[in-house]
């Protein structure tokens, strides 16, 4: 039998082939449709079976090993961002307007590889592989989707991986952490409602933008004197909208705003807490506030278990040397969707690389990366599938 490191080396030349293909034709949230064929393709060629869910976009694969036991999920996104490409490379984007900015062809390329090498491997899996190509992750509705749609089910899985490119992070380096690595993500919506008039005569009015620029100060108050110091928290308005004309006191404001934790208990509290600051500060101003508090997204947080066979994952791939302990991310991940349904770990893989110019954050329009890391995102979903079956079959024999 193969190693998985040396089936790594093996498929690294078609895993960057592949990688250039998904960067050049990106394809925006929910019209993934070139991308899915050519991931069904691969998956064919690669004897892994297609699973009819009924989605447009995204492919489900199994991998039925030559034993039964549990199913583990690998997932990753395959969806682009409506940017301009600034790189001057030969696999810039042919499709105007739009860019696998965020790494997605990476995550969806990482996933092709361990189901290449997962396939080699058939004969030694004591159990299935679910890969989760999922679409539409950059509008958080992708995994909820699928999750609706029985993913997680038929067989059911026992656990699930995946992985998100990080740019700071350098390439043969990937990061992994207990417990939270990013936060549930929420959004809100405000109305303030007063007495719109002349602006010259503000006072036979009551002003919903003075009660408004309130709310917004007021709500910086709630995360640094509300919540516990030693636990973290955002709130971030991101647009406010009122008004017609430059002498009119509107007769309403509205605001949206974004807001980030991670305890369950604190984002449970968040709504009064938000809600009470936001109508007692309209009040004193005369005005009238409303507040709609949106769950989108839960925290990423990587199960005890899981966070071990990953860290084992990890130093089987890259020797203990290639860990690191990130710090924990504001930004959100609908990863976290498949985690409400079965234990999990989430990476994040170093693509990062100072001579390459592999430099640029996400969603910026000369991100890239380090092609080198594209086994290794392979090799670390290869191996975390076959740590979990292990783990699972050693469970259940107790």
């Amino acid at each position: 039998m193969e190693s998985i490191r040396s089936l790594m080396e093996k498929y690294k030349e078609e895993l960057i082939e592949i990688r250039q293909d998904f960067h050049m034709n990106p394809e925006l949230s929910f019209k993934e449709y070139r991308t899915t064929e050519k991931i069904k393709e691969l998956l064919v060629k690669y004897n892994i079976e297609i699973v009819d869910i009924g989605i447009e976009t995204g492919v489900i694969g199994l991998l039925r090993g030559k034993e039964e036991g549990p199913t583990i999920a690998l997932r990753g996104d395959i969806d682009a961002l409506p940017i301009f490409e600034e790189n001057n490379v030969p696999y810039k984007s042919r499709v105007e307007g739009v860019m696998h900015a965020c790494g997605h062809d990476v995550h969806a390329t990482s996933l092709l590889g361990a189901a290449m090498i997962l396939s080699e491997l058939r004969d030694e899996i004591k159990g299935n592989v679910k890969f989760i190509f999922q679409p539409a992750e950059e509008v958080n509705k992708g995994a909820k989707l699928l999750v609706e749609k029985g993913v997680m089910e038929n067989p059911k899985v026992d656990a699930v991986f995946g992985l998100h490119n990080h740019p700071d992070i350098p390439a043969g380096k990937v990061g992994v952490k207990l417990g939270g690595l990013m936060a549930a993500v929420d959004t809100i919506r405000v109305q303030v409602k007063g007495v719109g008039g002349h602006g010259a005569i503000p006072n036979r009015t009551i002003d919903p933008i003075v009660a408004s620029s309130a709310i917004i100060m007021g709500l910086q108050s709630v995360v640094s004197r509300n919540v516990n110091p030693l636990e973290a928290a955002v709130v971030s308005i991101g647009t406010i909208n009122a008004g017609i004309a430059n002498n009119v006191i509107p007769e309403e404001v509205r605001m949206t705003g974004t807001v980030r934790s991670f305890s369950k208990e604190l984002r449970k509290e968040l709504p009064s807490l938000l809600e009470r600051n936001i109508e007692n500060s309209a009040k004193a101003y005369g005005a009238e506030a409303t507040l709609e508090y949106i769950f989108d997204l839960p925290a990423v947080i990587n199960e005890e278990e899981m966070y071990k066979l990953g860290v084992a994952a990890v130093s089987e791939i890259c020797t203990p040397e290639g860990i690191v302990d990130p710090i924990p991310s504001m930004g959100g991940e609908d990863f976290s969707i498949y985690m409400e349904k079965a234990p999990g770990c989430f990476y994040w893989l170093g693509v990062g690389n100072q001579e390459k110019e592999c430099v640029y954050q996400w969603h910026n329009p000369k991100f890239n990366i380090d092609e080198d890391a594209l086994p290794i995102g392979s090799g670390i979903l290869a191996e975390s599938v076959m740590k979990a079956i292990d783990y699972f079959i050693a469970k259940n024999k107790r």
